[in-house]
């Protein structure tokens, strides 16, 4: 004879476990006859995860997702503005950090640097912007005598009988259309200086409130790290403000070298009137990585062998020593301090860097890899290192 089978528990039976059949959505302590602790009734049970209901939320993190990058490509122009102004205002702090130490408070160091970058531009653009226009115009009516010169080469002057290359681009450049591909005609030029003097100005009063604001700023960042590890994301933070600090103001003060050098050099060999305008396409050319100082010794030599052949030679000797010093003697001592990161990938962060947004992608991917190295050293690989 079998054993019947044992009652289940009832809810008077003092061996039914408590809360057994109890909801978990609703709490164990109100009761459900209660209309004032459940004014909306009992809540039901959870919806089943089933192939439907996750599809549709996959379907819906998908296209928030390509709204969401959507949105952010619209506002990617703003957002390079705001990053090129983050990193120049983390290269003006080593200076204001530099008056701190010699006494000043915070708010007066702040006050001189500030001064001195207005005073800066000021200057720039009252003794420069005049001088650069004059040597401008002034290369562009001796470029068709330059383009003549080159026919005196028999290569040159027999390509130019069959294709009539050098008399179109004599007639080009006299016709002023020179900018027009560029900018695509008189009315775009003016919007595109005007484009560019919004920029600039957008610019120079972010990296001056970004200065001013840079210490809370790193505080409310900091602040969104678990308490536990505040204090070393805190010091990471702080070397990695400091490397972008450093890359920035030495590539300033490399491409400063850069143009001074030039200056004097073409003011000796008695090219002074191109002097100024070639100096400053150096140094602007020169903060480029990798390539920037190469081209603008191509421009000032390419003039110079236009101009007279012996000038030309002595340009490339001049500045193919002065390749040499900058790389190996100027940049190192410069940069030693600032960022450390590999040759190679050096070159292939700037590459990616000109891939993805140009010549700024260029500038700021060196100091973005040094610090993705940085976390990497002291982050992952130490936690592989504990394992």
């Amino acid at each position: 004879m079998t054993d019947a089978p044992a009652p289940a528990p009832t809810a008077n039976d003092p061996d039914r476990e408590p809360g057994a059949d109890a909801d978990p959505d609703v709490d164990p302590d109100v009761d459900p006859a209660d209309d004032d602790a459940l004014p909306y009734g009992v809540p039901g049970p959870p919806l089943e995860h089933t192939p439907f209901y996750m599809g549709l939320l996959g379907g819906l993190g998908i296209f928030a997702a390509y709204w969401l990058a959507s949105r952010l490509f619209q506002v990617s122009s703003v957002l390079i503005l705001v990053m090129v102004s983050l990193f120049l205002a983390a290269g003006l702090n080593p200076i204001v950090e530099y008056c701190e130490r010699r006494g000043l408070r915070r708010p007066w160091a702040l006050l001189v640097v500030i001064a001195g970058v207005l005073l800066a531009l000021a200057l720039f653009i009252l003794a420069i912007v005049p001088v650069v226009t004059d040597q401008v115009k002034t290369i562009t009516e001796n470029a068709p005598g330059w383009l003549d010169q080159l026919t005196h080469n028999r290569q040159i002057r027999d390509l130019n009988d069959q294709y009539d290359i050098v008399t179109k681009a004599k007639d080009y450049i006299a016709s002023g259309k020179l900018a027009q591909p560029v900018f695509g005609g008189a009315l775009n030029v003016g919007l595109k200086v005007l484009s560019l003097l919004g920029n600039t100005f957008v610019v120079i009063v972010l990296t001056l409130y970004f200065l001013s604001a840079l210490p809370r700023i790193k505080t409310s960042i900091y602040q969104l790290a678990p308490a536990s590890r505040r204090d070393r994301v805190s010091k990471l933070g702080d070397q990695i403000v400091r490397g972008i600090g450093g890359y920035v103001s030495g590539a300033f003060i490399v491409a400063l070298c850069a143009g001074i050098s030039t200056l004097v050099f073409l003011a000796v060999i008695g090219m002074a009137e191109y002097a100024v305008a070639l100096a400053l396409v150096v140094a602007i050319l020169d903060v480029i990585p990798m390539i920037g100082a190469t081209l603008g010794a191509v421009i000032v030599c390419a003039i110079a062998f236009a101009t007279d052949p012996k000038l030309g030679i002595i340009s490339v000797i001049f500045y193919v020593a002065y390749q040499q010093f900058e790389n190996y003697v100027l940049y190192p001592r410069v940069m030693s301090r600032s960022v450390e990161i590999p040759g190679a990938l050096t070159v292939i962060a700037a590459l990616i860097g000109a891939a993805l947004l140009g010549v700024i992608g260029a500038l700021l991917a060196i100091p973005t890899a040094a610090a993705m190295l940085l976390i990497v050293r002291e982050v992952w690989v130490r936690r592989q290192d504990a394992r």
